[in-house]
């Protein structure tokens, strides 16, 4: 049941999804191509790939929002240069603590981002090539992906009603439009309070990749099919009775 609902999404979806992955991509290659070309400096990270899915397949998750992939990225970088440079010698120790001080750090600063734990990694086992960048790996190659892929992420998503991203913007144009809009008034009465999200989620105690937004909406339209289905069934039951 699980696997089914993660993947319960349409085959437009899928083909938007792949779509917006190439032009993420392509953009990273061909800015860093022109930015760092003859600067003997690599021109992707390959964790920008795993990036593009969160950005392109997963637009709503809290793993895939501004913040996360930026901070992620960059703090990340940064760990794996200090552990490149502190335990060159021994980069099996250097490598495993830059992953894992990338996590304590992403969790710590509120940027979990997956993709993060490979651009530490790539600093530490990158070779001799991004060894030479020292910090300017941090800026150059590093922050230049995030820039361009989180740019081509906004413009891309932007046409498509449905993806709402960055989350943070449409939240401030709902809350805006909350008043007029009826409907939404009437969602609002069937969302769950913030306090009672929060202590559910505590109770979980493990990261749940999914906006308040949408866990709220998830409710709210489970809730509306319920009672649909319910009054459909009441329905055929009092026609049922009627007929006999």
């Amino acid at each position: 049941m699980v696997r089914k609902l993660a993947y319960s999404v349409s085959e437009r979806e899928h083909w938007i999804s792949a779509a917006g992955g190439l032009i993420g991509i392509l953009a990273v290659l061909w800015v860093g191509h022109f930015w760092l070309d003859g600067h003997g400096g690599v021109l992707a990270i390959a964790s920008m790939g795993a990036s593009a899915v969160l950005l392109f397949a997963a637009p709503h998750g809290a793993l895939s929002q501004p913040w996360p992939v930026f901070g992620g990225h960059l703090v990340s970088a940064l760990i794996g240069v200090a552990c490149a440079r502190w335990l060159g010698t021994e980069p099996m120790l250097a490598a495993s603590l830059a992953v894992a001080l990338s996590i304590a750090a992403m969790y710590g600063l509120s940027c979990l981002h997956p993709p993060g734990g490979a651009t530490a990694l790539y600093a530490v086992l990158g070779g001799d090539a991004v060894h030479a960048l020292g910090y300017g790996y941090v800026f150059s190659p590093v922050l230049l992906n995030v820039v361009v892929i989180l740019a081509v992420a906004v413009a891309f998503n932007f046409p498509f009603h449905w993806r709402r991203y960055p989350q943070c913007w449409h939240r401030a144009i709902k809350e805006r439009n909350a008043s007029a809009n009826p409907i939404g008034a009437a969602e609002e009465k069937a969302m769950i309070p913030h306090s009672d999200l929060v202590y559910a989620l505590s109770q979980i105690d493990t990261f749940v990749d999914i906006s308040e937004e949408d866990l709220q909406r998830i409710y709210t339209l489970a809730l509306g099919h319920a009672h649909s289905a319910s009054a459909e069934k009441t329905g055929l039951k009092l026609a049922s009775q009627a007929h006999h």
